[in-house]
């Protein structure tokens, strides 16, 4: 019975020493991308994604680096490699995590980056791509202010395309802001991000 009792405490502190190392790991990708230093932030989430294959998060954070670095890029064949990357992480991120909203969002990021660079090339099929992926997100998940706001960012750029008046969405977005207070996760390093995006994006609505 002892040495049942020890080889369980030792399990546990095994366990502990390794949500640890996954912590401080975290911790210390989001220290190098909040000090601007987004490739080290990249490989620092690879690695933990590598030692910890059944965590969506690492891969989903890789993703979104790569996605956020390549708007605005002007190389294609860089833009490609980047944005090849973010793909190959969040389809791992997916089949750890399906049907989780935050990918659906960050997919369709992917795409949007695409568009951004070359509209004449992949605005038609990606667009229609990304009507489906917001709508699945919202039918997933009503309540996350990234998903309200995500939705309503991509409508009202839609919107403006077509020259259509962008006022209907400002109630989204406001929506959003009030779903950024009371929003919580209880997963470790879950996704934050958005709610300066929205107030940016409100206080220049409809105009």
């Amino acid at each position: 019975m002892k040495k049942l009792i020890l080889s369980m405490l030792l399990l546990g502190a095994t366990i502990g020493n390794a949500q640890d190392r996954y912590s401080q790991g975290m911790e210390k990708a989001f220290g190098l991308w909040q000090n601007q230093k987004v490739v080290e932030a990249s490989n620092m989430f690879e690695r933990i994604a590598t030692a910890e294959q059944d965590k969506w998060l690492p891969y989903y954070y890789v993703s979104q680096i790569n996605t956020i670095i390549s708007f605005g890029e002007k190389d294609e064949n860089k833009l490609s490699k980047q944005l090849e990357k973010a793909k190959e992480f969040l389809d791992v991120a997916k089949a750890i995590s399906p049907d989780n909203p935050e990918l659906l969002i960050q997919e369709a990021l992917i795409n949007t980056a695409w568009i951004s660079f070359d509209g004449a090339t992949y605005g038609m099929t990606l667009s229609q791509q990304n009507t489906q992926l917001y709508q699945k997100a919202m039918e997933l998940a009503p309540d996350n202010p990234r998903v309200v706001f995500s939705k309503a960012e991509w409508d009202m750029g839609s919107a403006r395309y077509f020259g259509k008046d962008i006022t209907p969405y400002c109630k989204d977005v406001e929506k959003a802001l009030e779903l950024f207070v009371t929003f919580k996760s209880e997963t470790p390093f879950y996704p934050s991000w958005g709610k300066e995006r929205a107030e940016e994006v409100l206080a220049n609505c409809g105009k």
